[in-house]
């Protein structure tokens, strides 16, 4: 059901059968596809979860765990129904379908929404990697997974999949009044420090997992804002101080033109929207937890580079600095997320309704009311993933309708 409660403006979508549908609707959608699967699905990474591979002896070479995974994430075809890959909960997207829960919560004050989200925040709190091994909260993704600088197993606990459950926890058990919530986030804060807190070249940032010193600078920012977070909730200046350490040495690595490249490896030389926004929303929360003005003109420079780099006129969203492709929902949701929590300008809030509409026009499987994963400039691929795809984009639309946008001077906006 969609509330009565409207935004000030609505974007709309004409489908096929000339029925008008618009943002609530089609998020209602997306939540209701996710209720009805249990908030299961597929995941661009999970190749190596498949029952027919994992046995075999090629399961043991790195090369051939990376071109599996890889394979699975490009075809345009969903072989994993084939290949005995189960549908599985990932924490990560159900800590952000907890966040877009909130935010309907939030915007209706209608109690489904939040009965739902502290169901999937128990899951959460029974997620919880092995605490004899890493003794505090932390989380990892459901399935093993191979990248170019490492091997992390499922069991493994990783610094965005913490950061992400341990942020949407904290944001329930405020709003219902749980502890048990809000102790499991806040605990986190010791795992991060206590285990991912590295030496690199002389200085302490924050890794991607345990005993791995690659430095990545949306994982070191997002270390640096929740430690902020959590030293401004304990008034904790030993937390602080190790916060703006770490963020300082990104900070730092910004280029002239206010981007950043996705880490310090050789095979990490890209810049893409997404992390860039990931960085810049990092920044930001930093600032506001710890009430400190020097990153203001690392974000202000940031932010230019974003707008004038990854969006063109008519709401396009660009992948890379320098390629458009893929165009992904990813860089949708974060490039809303990015612009609400951080962007001043009305120039900003036109553009996103821009992206808005070239989303529903490019992105949008309207006879099946979701987003597809990716567009190439050759083909679609329109494969259901549950946290790349519908998670974000659900937080996304549900945070944007939240805020009740207040620019627009007219109404509403068909896209045909």
């Amino acid at each position: 059901m969609v509330s009565d409660r409207k935004c000030s403006f609505k974007v709309k979508l004409v489908d096929r059968g000339n029925r008008i549908k618009d943002l609530l609707e089609i998020n209602e959608g997306l939540l209701e596809s996710a209720i009805k699967s249990n908030f299961t699905g597929y995941d661009p990474f999970d190749g190596l979860n498949s029952k027919l591979f994992k046995p075999l002896v090629f399961y043991r070479s790195r090369f051939l765990r990376l071109a599996w995974i890889q394979f699975h994430k490009r075809f345009p075809f969903n072989l994993r129904p084939l290949l005995l890959i189960p549908k599985k909960r990932n924490a990560k997207g159900i800590a952000l379908f907890i966040l877009g829960l909130l935010e309907d919560y939030r915007r209706t004050s209608e109690n489904h929404y939040l009965e739902q989200a502290i169901q999937l925040g128990d899951w959460l709190l029974d997620q919880t990697c092995d605490k004899t091994k890493w003794k505090h909260s932390c989380w990892s993704y459901h399935f093993d997974w191979e990248s170019k600088a490492f091997f992390v197993p499922k069991t493994t606990p990783n610094i965005i999949s913490t950061i992400y459950v341990s942020r949407a926890l904290y944001q329930l058990g405020e709003i219902c009044g749980a502890d048990r919530f809000c102790d499991a986030a806040l605990d986190s804060a010791n795992f991060i420090v206590n285990t991912l807190l590295i030496e690199k070249d002389g200085n302490r940032v924050f890794g991607y997992i345990p005993g791995e010193q690659v430095l990545v600078h949306n994982a070191n920012l997002w270390g640096a804002a929740w430690i902020a977070f959590v030293a401004n909730k304990k008034n904790d200046p030993e937390l602080a101080k190790i916060s703006l350490t770490a963020a300082r040495i990104s900070a730092f690595a910004q280029s002239n033109d206010g981007s950043w490249v996705y880490g310090t490896r050789g095979h990490h030389q890209f810049i893409d929207g997404f992390h860039t926004g990931y960085n810049l929303e990092a920044l930001d929360i930093i600032k506001r937890e710890l009430d400190v003005d020097e990153f203001d003109s690392v974000i202000s420079k940031g932010l230019d580079y974003y707008r004038n780099t990854f969006f063109l006129k008519d709401g396009t969203c660009k992948y890379y600095n320098n390629n458009p492709y893929p165009y992904d929902m990813h860089s949708v949701a974060q490039a809303l997320i990015t612009f609400l929590k951080i962007s001043r300008q009305p120039s900003d809030q036109l553009l996103m309704k821009k992206i808005i509409e070239w989303a529903l026009g490019n992105m949008y499987i309207d006879s099946q009311n979701r987003f597809r994963y990716q567009k190439t400039r050759w083909y679609s691929n329109n494969n259901d993933y549950i946290r790349w795809t519908k998670a974000w984009c659900y937080y996304a639309f549900a945070f944007y309708n939240a805020r009740n946008i207040e620019f627009a001077s007219d109404n509403t906006m068909d896209v045909t």
